[in-house]
């Protein structure tokens, strides 16, 4: 049996990974509220944003958590094709939950399917990921370990779509990001406490990709593409405030034909004074008194 260190770069894989899942949680629940305030095209476009935020982050958590994994006696590395699927996978099904909730038309039972849907999503990402480890020897489960950690990822799913659908208000939307980044954050290392090695060193060519090489470029990549889509998301305006600003422009538009009106009827420099019949009448009195 290998020795396991979850731990090895202390407390700071388990920050990172921990911010890394909430930043895609919070820019997954700005972006699906934007999604159901709007419609059509708009809506599709949020929903897609959406999916790809709090997929890329939860998938950025679990790599970010494995650079603090090592096992005494190997090496680990990582097979890339599968790597890049269990990124897919999460991306995927968190879009199919999100799309089941936010057009179904029974909430209740959206929410089930949805949290059911992408709670099954996630553990299958973070086991592909799993997967996707090489090393001398090999990995081995406890099946009740496993379960539990199924059951924390549909937990987490659930409560996660919850929030993403009824959530209006900005701090309520903040501690539940934060809440959603334990919930990942626990079923992570629920699952890695399911996992045993069983060394093999006579095994060699473990091919892949190191950490460094592959998974730790991916990965910076991802969470720089949190942080500046959660930054355009928070400065863009929202429906509420596009109309507020459309109908401001209408009423500046409503209020400019007079206003050019009055600027045509001030004479220049030099010009001489344009006068309507009505002010002439108006003066004539005048006249007349200062000739008698």
């Amino acid at each position: 049996m290998g020795t396991l260190n979850h731990f090895s770069f202390g407390w700071l894989t388990p920050a990172l990974s921990y911010v890394m899942a909430c930043a895609g949680a919070a820019l997954g629940l700005r972006c699906t509220l934007r999604g159901l305030a709007a419609g059509g095209a708009a809506r599709r476009n949020w929903l897609l944003t959406a999916a790809a935020a709090i997929g890329s982050g939860i998938w950025t958590m679990h790599f970010v958590a494995m650079f603090g994994f090592t096992v005494d006696g190997t090496e680990l590395r990582y097979n890339v094709p599968l790597t890049v699927l269990s990124l897919l996978v999460a991306v995927l099904v968190t879009g199919l939950g999100l799309t089941v909730v936010c057009y179904g038309r029974h909430r209740g039972l959206s929410l089930l399917a949805g949290g059911v849907t992408t709670g099954l999503g996630v553990a299958a990402m973070h086991y592909l990921g799993m997967a996707a480890l090489r090393m001398h020897g090999g990995l081995h489960y406890d099946a009740g370990t496993v379960a539990l950690s199924v059951l924390v990822a549909v937990g987490a799913a659930t409560a996660a779509l919850w929030a993403a659908v009824t959530i209006r208000n900005v701090y309520a939307a903040a501690a539940a990001s934060l809440a959603m980044g334990i919930a990942v954050t626990c079923m992570h290392y629920t699952g890695m406490a399911a996992v045993h090695v069983r060394l093999d060193p006579e095994r060699t060519g473990l091919g892949g990709a190191s950490p460094m090489e592959f998974v730790f470029p991916l990965a910076v990549g991802l969470g720089s593409f949190l942080f500046l889509a959660s930054a355009f998301v928070a400065l863009s305006p929202t429906a509420q405030e596009r109309a507020g600003y459309r109908e401001a422009g209408e009423l500046a538009i409503e209020e400019f034909p007079a206003g050019r009106e009055r600027v045509a009827a001030r004479p220049g420099p030099g010009s001489t004074p344009t006068r309507t019949p009505g002010a002439e009448a108006e003066h004539e009195p005048v006249r007349q008194h200062r000739a008698a």
